[in-house]
């Protein structure tokens, strides 16, 4: 039987869920077993564990179906244990170092307990200090082992379940296990407090939980706080049905109805039946209030007055009087840019969202571009009563196409529908100054699949954080997040790492890339024609990333046309730089041309029978396509130290690998890039990326976001084997 039963749900948080098993794995006390709760063989979080189990054997998965919720899994994970203690950890939380054998030595001290009580930290995501909500707690109780009435201020309400270590076989005993529904922790602790008979504490950080910019589910508006009337009422009856004496139901009644005031008192959090809940709190406080139960003084007094009177109207006007402006105008004023926009954007936040219109915009306005430009053209089909305005800086609005309605970035009509848009898309993110109002829907549609750290996950990276700005600020951004779109489970494993907030991921694919699938053999020839590849060359594309260690673009560092020559006759170069290069000027120069410069990326991607690049994303876009891919890796240890990376590349490249210009041009000019050990390569690749683009993800979103249907109604992505991408040109024979 190991030592320890740590019990993991993982529910929502699959991105992390790796950094809190590790966090386990690596402890310096080895006697447990690590039990992930997953929603089910196929989802990410199991792939995680999955992959932790084939390592260590101490790793044990377990299932159970979103629709159980916490407790459920908490209760799965429980009955799988075999531990003669049970620790719970959230999915998103880490174990201290050395928390495990602090645990161990304090039980060795005490002689064994039925619950050992532990301090725990709470780390804001990103900006502010840990705090340590137990530790005054702790702090008053007795010294080795006691029984609780020791210490009557110990019910278990205000310590979660992870900042406790519970003996397994109390639990069994008592028959204790997770109540359904939300704030089951109160039920649970309150329960476990009352039927444990010898306790102790451990002053110091066992958990590290992070706390999440937007609060937890139970910190935000919704019906669901009716459920903590519900969880009162159970561990106030338990209270009472196991006789507890007065001086400890007295701290248990106190702790409840405390949280209860808050979020009575709360006009955000009750987004409905306030009286109802009000009423029903009064009548649960006259039925458990303790004999000699003294209100406090002052304000919170007052309020235990009133509910004990039932007094709702006389309640509400002592929470008006004291509420500060709720949600008004000034809530929702910008950063001043100037005292006329200022009061110009004021004046339209004042006025009521408009329900029929979108607003797009791609890489800080850049022009019609990438997934914005992809979702605003299947709305004009599937959506043809929303008014879609684009936003564009102003040298680019010249490039807009015809019949596409466009605000230019600054203007006074930019800061007006910026103001009353229901649906905002991006690619990146609206300016600092755009406040998400109440009824508006924003959409993170992202432009690639991360190869690269992003987000909160560049701080470690000096080079890269040095240039990100405030990763603060960067968070403030993603709150506004309702929508965020991934095309395969690593990028939504990475976003939620990344860009930690609460917005729900759409697995739709990326719409940009909807074209891959559509686009017929009349198009790519096109395509081809307007870039002015000659008739009967291969066209290879050659789109480097950006360095965060170099300046200015390094396309020199491989000389284009020593390949072209080296590769063979039939060969010509598409040179596409990173868009941070794009700057109109064109560097076509005889077998090389520049299309840097062209809207879309998808049309050259089309045009391209293969690609060679090192660690761009396009290569993820790309591989929808099923042609040769060439990965040109000649700095590769550099870029992953300086920049980071979310997986080794080198360990599973979408094709062949060159290192130096010779190896590169040798894989072309023998025909290696395509062979069937290239093609095996590329296969793995789509299997991993490709998993979610389909020639659909467009409908999919308009369906799902803007026409309002359900999760349900939205149709499948079709199976990678039933997919046909475009056809590559006929110059290129392909094994």
């Amino acid at each position: 039987m190991p030592r320890f039963s740590i019990v993991v749900p993982s529910h929502g948080v699959a991105g992390r869920l790796s950094q809190a098993l590790d966090s386990v794995l690596a402890q310096s006390f080895a006697d447990f077993e690590l039990i992930p709760v997953c929603d089910g063989p196929d989802s990410a979080a199991a792939d995680v564990a999955a992959g932790l189990a084939g390592r260590d054997s101490r790793v044990r998965p377990v299932h159970s179906p979103p629709s159980a919720g916490l407790a459920g899994a908490r209760n799965a994970g429980a009955g799988a244990a075999q531990g003669a203690y049970l620790l719970f950890l959230d999915g998103d939380d880490t174990l201290a170092p050395g928390a495990l054998a602090a645990v161990e030595a304090r039980l060795a001290d005490t002689g064994g307990v039925d619950v050992l009580y532990t301090e725990y930290e709470r780390v804001p995501w990103w900006e502010g200090d840990p705090v340590n909500p137990a530790a005054a707690l702790l702090a008053e109780a007795p010294e080795g082992a006691f029984t609780p009435d020791r210490a009557p201020r110990l019910t278990g309400v205000t310590l979660p379940a992870w900042s406790a270590v519970h003996r397994r076989a109390f639990l069994d005993e008592r028959g204790l296990v997770f109540p359904d529904g939300h704030f089951t922790d109160v039920g649970f602790g309150a329960r476990v407090a009352a039927e444990a008979e010898r306790v102790a504490v451990l002053r110091s950080v066992v958990v590290r939980h992070q706390e999440r910019r937007q609060g937890s589910r139970l910190e935000q508006p919704g019906e669901h706080h009716a459920e903590l009337l519900d969880q009162a009422e159970l561990a106030l009856a338990h209270a009472a049905e196991k006789g507890l004496p007065e001086e400890r139901r007295r701290p248990l009644f106190e702790q409840l109805f405390a949280e209860i005031l808050r979020t009575a008192a709360h006009p955000k959090l009750l987004t409905g039946g306030r009286r109802a809940f009000f009423h029903r709190a009064s009548r649960l406080y006259r039925r458990h209030r303790p004999a000699g139960f003294r209100p406090p003084a002052g304000r919170t007094g007052s309020q235990y007055r009133m509910l004990a009177s039932g007094s709702y109207t006389a309640f509400r006007a002592l929470r008006a009087g004291g509420a500060e402006d709720e949600g008004g105008a000034r809530d929702l004023l910008p950063r001043p840019r100037g005292l006329r926009t200022t009061m110009a954007y004021r004046r339209h936040l004042r006025r009521p969202l408009d329900p029929d219109l979108a607003v797009y915009c791609a890489y800080w306005g850049r022009g019609y571009a990438c997934n914005p430009a992809a979702i605003h053209a299947k709305a004009k089909e599937l959506a043809p009563h929303l008014r879609s305005v684009f936003l564009v800086e102003a040298d680019q609005a010249h490039t807009m196409p015809e019949g596409v309605d466009f605000a230019v970035i600054g203007s006074a009509r930019y800061w007006e529908v910026l103001a009353r848009a229901t649906y905002l898309v991006n690619n990146a993110n609206f300016a600092e100054d755009v406040v998400k109002r109440p009824g508006s829907v924003h959409v993170q549609t992202q432009h690639g699949t991360p190869l690269k750290t992003m987000g909160v996950d560049q701080s470690t990276y000096p080079v890269v954080a040095a240039n990100s700005g405030s990763f603060g600020k960067l968070l403030g951004r993603v709150d506004r997040w309702d929508y965020n779109l991934s095309s395969n489970s690593h990028s939504t494993q990475m976003w939620e790492r990344a860009f930690p907030g609460s917005y729900e991921h759409l697995e739709y694919g990326y719409p940009r890339n909807d074209v891959y699938y559509t686009a017929t053999a009349e198009d790519v020839a096109r395509v081809r024609r307007e870039l002015g590849v000659p008739e009967g060359k291969t066209a290879v594309l050659y789109a480097p990333t950006h360095r965060d260690y170099e300046t200015g673009f390094g396309a020199g560092a491989l000389d284009l046309e020593a390949f072209c020559e080296a590769a063979g006759e039939d060969v010509v170069v598409l040179l596409r730089a990173h868009y941070f290069y794009d700057r109109g000027g064109a560097r076509s120069s005889g077998r090389i041309i520049d299309v840097t410069s062209h809207r879309s990326s998808e049309d050259v991607c089309l045009a391209a029978d293969a690609l060679i690049t090192d660690y761009s994303s396009i290569m993820f876009d790309y591989a929808n396509l099923d042609r040769p891919i060439v990965v040109y890796a000649d700095d590769w240890e550099i870029y992953r130290e300086t920049r980071g990376v979310y997986f080794d590349l080198m360990e599973a490249p979408p094709g062949r690998v060159a290192r130096t210009p010779e190896e590169l041009a040798r894989v072309f000019a023998d025909g290696s890039y395509t062979d069937a050990g290239a093609t095996a390569l590329r296969a793995a690749f789509r299997e991993r990326f490709c998993e979610f683009d389909d020639g659909h993800a467009a409908e999919r979103v308009v369906r799902r976001v803007l026409l309002g249907e359900p999760p349900e109604a939205i149709p499948p992505v079709i199976p990678l084997a039933d997919r046909v991408p475009a056809p590559a040109a006929a110059t290129l024979v392909r094994s």
